[in-house]
């Protein structure tokens, strides 16, 4: 009797982590009205982004398990005095939305990326439509200190809804100043503050079990040089 008590208790345990683990909300970030871009200053120094070197990664989750994959960047450049972000623009590729689950089908996997991208006939407007909006952007605004930790801040311009939000970066200068490493913490959005809505809880009634979180955590590293 006192082995299956315990057995109960990790069970309850291991359950209670797995879940933990899937609502965490740590960086989940507030979409707020548009913000004016930054201008940087005259002793600003702009680097390119190198797309060959730099990835978005995103994760979804739903009750029956999650999806994670990547997004390229298109192009994009920022600015910097003494390693320190003042203004910038990434445009990224949203018809390189990429699937990377480990278990999925070559056929599910293809599925998946075509309905996300909005290719498939009559479910064009479930996720990203690219089609119409080949690409979303974010423009910066500013940058703050806070808790130890720099965030940045930016217009986040998806489909046709532009929202300003923040998130915890970490950026590293090369030693000769011609390299600038711009590495974000995972934070996390609601999709629906940007007109993504399918299948989410919040827009539609009667959707039981088969609904997708609102939740869309996303993550980036990106490399870029100084070419002057």
């Amino acid at each position: 009797m006192k082995n299956n008590f315990l057995n109960l208790f990790l069970v309850m345990g291991l359950i209670m982590g797995v879940s933990s683990c899937k609502d965490d909300k740590t960086n989940e970030v507030s979409a707020t009205e548009a913000a004016e871009a930054k201008t940087a200053s005259a002793e600003a120094i702009q680097y390119e982004i190198d797309t060959t070197a730099s990835e978005m990664k995103w994760r979804g989750t739903k009750p029956t398990g999650e999806h994670v994959g990547t997004i390229d960047i298109q192009s994009g450049h920022f600015t910097a005095k003494d390693g320190k972000i003042e203004s910038g623009t990434v445009v990224i590729d949203m018809n390189s939305v990429a699937v990377t689950d480990a278990n999925i089908s070559d056929e599910d996997r293809e599925n998946l990326e075509n309905h996300l991208k909005g290719t498939v006939e009559g479910k064009e407007t479930d996720f990203f439509n690219v089609k119409k909006f080949p690409t979303a952007t974010f423009e910066i605004t500013g940058t703050t200190e806070r808790d130890g930790k720099t965030f940045l801040q930016g217009n986040l311009t998806l489909k046709d809804s532009t929202k300003n939000i923040e998130f915890p970066v970490d950026t590293k200068l090369s030693n000769d100043g011609k390299t600038l490493v711009i590495e974000s913490e995972r934070f996390i959005i609601d999709r629906t503050d940007w007109g993504v809505n399918y299948g989410s809880q919040s827009v539609f009634d009667n959707l039981g079990d088969n609904f997708i979180s609102d939740d869309m955590e996303l993550s980036f590293n990106v490399t870029a040089h100084n070419k002057s």
